[in-house]
């Protein structure tokens, strides 16, 4: 009897492994394994009641966790989806809204003004912008004084240093600041713009804002009014 239990121990055992799905014994492992005791008990020594009660309460067990596993699986899975449908349909609400989002890129369309903003993680004695265009060019250059910790917002005419105005198209902002002592001091820019389309990529969902891409992740607020002009 224990040769053949051993025997069928190392069967399914090798087929567990061997296995691509699974590199451990599932149900039907376990219950191989009970038959087979049962088959190759001594006749004059049966296996005990309680004992035989126990393994079969194990057998029921392993089949609950099984089932329970599958059905957790199913749901995470229904629940994924259902989320991102939810998110998609609420993101097209957004469209046609103004909103402030983190980043360093602004539009200019050729007329009117520019409109965005830095954060400042401390108060500033002296606060450089600077903005280029998408060679990686200086165009403009503005400061400012005695700027306060936290949101600051201004305004960019598109024109250069020498007054000219610059042509439409996408540019880049860059804030530089320094405390009284001279130490730089941290900030991060921000922009405002209209959401005009939403797209659902395979790296999650994206707006256009002025023409330009920005993940849902950097929209920071949904703002009420026009942000430029």
């Amino acid at each position: 009897m224990a040769t053949a239990i051993t025997n069928a121990l190392l069967s399914t055992s090798s087929a567990a492994t061997g296995s691509s799905s699974s590199a451990i014994l599932g149900k039907d492992d376990f219950l191989t394994l009970l038959i087979t005791q049962l088959k190759y008990q001594d006749p004059m020594n049966p296996l005990d009641g309680t004992e035989f009660a126990a393994q079969l309460a194990q057998f029921s067990t392993v089949e609950q966790l099984a089932n329970m596993n599958d059905t957790l699986e199913a749901s995470v899975t229904t629940n994924q989806l259902m989320a991102q449908s939810i998110g998609n349909t609420l993101a097209t609400t957004l469209i046609g809204k103004d909103v402030k989002a983190s980043g360093n890129s602004v539009q200019w369309t050729g007329d009117s003004t520019v409109r965005f903003g830095y954060t400042l993680s401390s108060a500033a004695d002296s606060v450089t912008v600077k903005v280029y265009d998408e060679a990686g060019t200086l165009v403009r250059t503005m400061t400012d004084t005695g700027v306060e910790s936290g949101d600051n917002t201004m305004t960019w005419d598109g024109k250069d240093d020498a007054g000219a105005t610059m042509a439409a198209g996408k540019y880049t902002i860059a804030v530089e600041a320094e405390n009284a002592s001279g130490a730089a001091v941290t900030s991060s820019t921000f922009l405002f713009g209209t959401v005009e389309g939403v797209r659902f990529t395979t790296s999650g969902t994206v707006f256009v804002v002025d023409g330009m891409e920005i993940p849902l992740a950097n929209i920071l607020e949904i703002l009420q009014g026009k942000t430029n002009g």
